[in-house]
């Protein structure tokens, strides 16, 4: 098939973007990941305090990857809705392969010999206070992920996938075409459940000793932002589904739609 034969073919197009898309976010969900971020100041909150399973003081800190695993998980169900549960799987399969590869790639550079103008020179700017007085030694903490936390996230991750792609099917097959939001929601809030709770389990509690209540407390506030955010992104599926109907045609996106039931 030549290239332009490949441009021609709407369904294929819309593949090769919809997956470059889904792996480019699960690539840099991961990457960001290491950073812990407030979300209060970001909606202009006064820092909440919340009490659960006995810890206090907990707030809205997110980890920067938890912005975009919604948009993941989205991606998921339309992915899901015109290929189905084979291309789901596949791609899952493809960008957990793709970040531990990224992994090793990062990894292999933080243990490269560092320049040595480069590592005390190069962070010295203008402003003094604003300098880096070693960047070797930034570098490897803010690329170097515990293995145990790229561990936790992709199986995480993994079954994540799976439960989302099984329970958008079974809810399709009873709602049939109407509803979108109940099969791309519902599956997406379930799917969460679980992943909000095992990447936290193994990352550190088994990888870091933690407490597990404090591993349990942490993964109910992340599953609040991200219950909160499969509802709000809502009109952003329907967004997606007229923008891809257009594209494709409706005879044509009701044809993909029904192949994609059966695999």
């Amino acid at each position: 098939m030549s290239v332009q034969q490949i441009f021609q073919n709407r369904s294929l197009t819309l593949f090769v973007f919809l997956s470059g898309f889904f792996v480019a976010n699960t690539i840099v969900a991961e990457f960001i990941g290491s950073k812990i971020f407030s979300l209060e100041p970001v909606l202009g909150m006064e820092p909440l305090s919340i009490s659960l399973f006995g810890v206090d003081g907990l707030g809205l800190n997110l980890t920067a990857g938890a912005i975009l695993w919604p948009i993941v998980f989205v991606m998921t169900d339309i992915i899901n809705e015109y290929y189905g549960r084979r291309a789901v799987k596949f791609l899952s399969y493809l960008a957990i392969l793709i970040v531990f590869y990224a992994f090793f790639m990062v990894y292999g550079a933080i243990s490269l010999p560092p320049n040595q103008w480069w590592q005390y020179e190069s962070g010295l700017l203008s402003d003094p206070n604003l300098s880096v007085s070693d960047m070797n030694l930034a570098f490897s903490k803010v690329m170097g992920q515990g293995l145990w936390i790229i561990v936790g996230s992709m199986v995480a991750f993994l079954v994540g996938q799976i439960l989302d792609v099984a329970i958008f099917h079974k809810i399709k097959q009873v709602t049939g075409e109407n509803r979108i939001w109940l099969r791309a929601t519902g599956s997406t809030l379930v799917s969460q459940l679980i992943d909000s709770y095992v990447v936290l389990i193994i990352a550190f509690w088994v990888g870091a000793d933690w407490d597990i209540t404090r591993v349990l407390a942490i993964g109910t506030v992340n599953y609040i932002y991200k219950a909160s955010m499969a509802f709000l992104l809502t009109p952003l599926i329907y967004l997606a589904h007229h923008w891809i109907e257009k594209y494709l045609g409706h005879d044509n996106a009701k044809v993909m739609k029904q192949e994609a039931q059966m695999t």
